[in-house]
């Protein structure tokens, strides 16, 4: 489900939906990005190109979520002997992955900031009743003063999600300091998300009203 041009507002490598606000994010959709999606998304694919495939969606995701971190000013000296203005990473950032799936994106994030801190929670839901309740949760000790990575690739209903943020709420994190990164929602899970966390930063692939809910177990080989 593409939105009208009329629904969009663009920037270089990112899409805003105005239904959803300055919250949603979406990555600028072109070939490649399609091919993945579509890759991921057909049931023939074997396991090892699921998984080749997805650590490249992924890696996408990851960059496009560290543009949204915030940098400061530096100025280097290169080796020729010259001075040149550039920028590094504010520090107080984090990596949290909502577990088991989004362990998966954990490679991705460790591949761009190698010396990052990574939390982790375990939201499991009731198969009857959809509730999702909290079963671990381990965060660096000053979460509270940080910028999170919040790392769930499906967002289907939003349920575990929103749980996970209560988490990150009860130990300091502020709603704006969240950024969810995840690789396929539907519209329904973002709208749950967003109307229980109103300053988080959703960014995504895809926004669409079926989700490849297989990912885990294809990633992980439990199917």
């Amino acid at each position: 489900m593409e939105a009208s041009n009329n629904d969009e507002k663009t920037n270089t490598n990112i899409l805003e939906r105005s239904e959803f606000g300055v919250q949603l994010k979406i990555l600028r959709i072109n070939d490649q990005i399609r091919e993945l999606q579509t890759i991921i998304r057909d049931k023939q694919t074997s396991r090892g190109d699921f998984v080749f495939y997805a650590d490249r969606l992924i890696r996408l995701v990851v960059e496009e979520g560290l543009n949204q971190l915030p940098y400061t000013n530096c100025v280097v000296t290169t080796p020729t002997g010259q001075p040149f203005d550039g920028i590094q990473f504010a520090k107080g950032n984090c990596g949290v992955s909502i577990m088991r799936s989004g362990e998966a994106m954990e490679h991705g994030l460790r591949d761009c900031c190698r010396s990052i801190r990574i939390g982790k929670i375990l939201v499991k839901s009731n198969d009857d009743t959809g509730e999702a309740k909290v079963f671990y949760a381990k965060f660096p000790s000053d979460i509270h003063n940080r910028k999170v990575l919040l790392m769930y690739p499906i967002l289907n209903s939003g349920n575990t999600v929103i749980q996970a943020v209560r988490v990150l709420r009860e130990h300091g994190v502020k709603d704006s300091n969240i950024i969810l990164l995840t690789l396929f929602c539907t519209p329904h899970g973002v709208r749950a998300v967003i109307n229980k966390a109103r300053d988080i930063t959703i960014l995504t692939s895809e926004v669409h009203t079926t989700t490849p809910n297989h990912f885990g177990t294809k990633y992980f080989g439990t199917d």
